[in-house]
């Protein structure tokens, strides 16, 4: 039997979260632990208006975390940024990230015209391609962007 895959939107940290901080940082990347720092010092909490924060379970497992701001770097309401996107390694090509993008993405038609986000990676760049989102290379503080209209 196949775990279900479980996509909901949070008001309070996850159980589980601190083993997500501790992959992250394994694999050298400290956004899962800036989602949680920002949400314990009340700098973040993805709870201005259009804005989410989603969590991942397959079966009962914490397998994902991701959430959907306005974009804090640029003046323009109609602009959301995707942030804070990890998926753990086991899960990986599984679905999950695609079905948490997405989540993030519907919740956001209606709310913004654009979705932009910042990737690191090559492989993070080409899964947010096959998602549909497009590179700009002329914004700095953006590495792909959707538009929603």
């Amino acid at each position: 039997m196949v775990a279900a895959l479980d996509v909901q939107a949070f008001d309070e940290l996850p159980h589980g979260i601190a083993d997500l901080v501790d992959l992250s940082k394994a694999e050298g990347h400290d956004l899962v632990e800036r989602l949680v720092d920002d949400w314990r010092d009340g700098s973040n909490r993805f709870d201005r208006i259009g804005e989410v924060a989603c969590r991942v379970r397959l079966g009962p497992e914490l397998v994902g975390v991701g959430g959907l701001n306005r974009d804090p770097y640029i003046d323009d309401p109609n602009v959301g940024r995707i942030r804070h996107v990890y998926v753990v390694p086991e899960a990986r090509g599984a679905g999950v990230g695609r079905a948490l993008v997405e989540a993030l993405v519907d919740h956001a038609r209606g709310r913004f015209a654009r979705v932009r986000l910042r990737t690191v990676t090559a492989a993070g760049a080409g899964f947010y391609r096959a998602l549909g989102f497009e590179e700009t290379p002329e914004e700095p503080e953006s590495t792909h962007h959707i538009w929603l209209l």
